[in-house]
């Protein structure tokens, strides 16, 4: 993953911003992305952030229905969404998730080899954000063993939650559901500060090679 993600704290002006202070009973869920048209560009209230070469992502009709297909050929690319909101009124996230190519040598340990398929992040921004903001990453790695915990090789406020590794399990869709709040205590060990942005990535710009991924709907829950 690129240095620059945390950047991403920096440009709230610039886009559109979501504030969610409170939900209501009748709110169990906040919708981050609903793929239900197909489209060769991202859903609208999506950014593209291009780190290294050009995003290949559009949204297709597969076998999970309309899904986000995120393609890399040495490129670093990220798609984000604002949105703040205090992660404890609604602390799960949910998602579903395919990877049907990962690049090769791919290891988030390794600051020369850190390229993932698929990485989810939720981005809590504290001023100066290129120091102070704390990055959770859900990532799907080549190398690195399932269910390790691991700090970024780049930067210390980011922190790596691996779901998925390898490729036995390359080709099939999973459901992944995460306690944001909970992880957040866990690796931080302090009260998180107003969730500011959620993203998804995908890059082989270190291992100089190719991957593939694809995202189902992701929300918020409280349960």
């Amino acid at each position: 993953m690129n240095i620059k993600l945390t950047a991403y704290a920096s440009v709230f002006v610039l886009f559109m911003f979501i504030l969610v202070d409170k939900i209501t009973a009748q709110e169990d869920i906040i919708r981050i992305a609903r793929f239900n048209q197909e489209t060769d560009v991202c859903p609208l209230d999506w950014q593209v952030k291009e780190w290294k070469g050009k995003a290949d992502v559009k949204v297709i009709s597969g076998d999970a229905g309309y899904v986000l297909c995120l393609k890399s050929n040495g490129t670093s690319t990220a798609l984000y969404k604002n949105i703040a909101m205090d992660i404890k009124e609604a602390p799960y996230l949910n998602w579903q998730w395919k990877v049907t190519k990962l690049p090769e040598g791919g290891d988030v340990r390794k600051k020369a080899a850190d390229d993932q398929a698929a990485q989810i992040y939720v981005i809590f921004p504290r001023f100066p954000s290129q120091i102070n903001s704390r990055v959770i990453g859900y990532i799907w790695d080549t190398n690195t063993p399932k269910d390790s915990i691991v700090t970024s090789t780049k930067l210390s406020n980011t922190k790596y939650v691996v779901l998925r590794s390898g490729k036995n399990e390359l080709g099939k869709w999973f459901t992944e559901k995460r306690n944001v709040y909970a992880d957040y205590k866990m690796l931080f060990n302090e009260e998180p500060s107003k969730m500011g942005k959620v993203s998804v990535m995908i890059d082989s710009d270190d291992t100089k090679s190719a991957a593939e991924a694809f995202f189902g709907d992701i929300y918020l829950s409280r349960n």
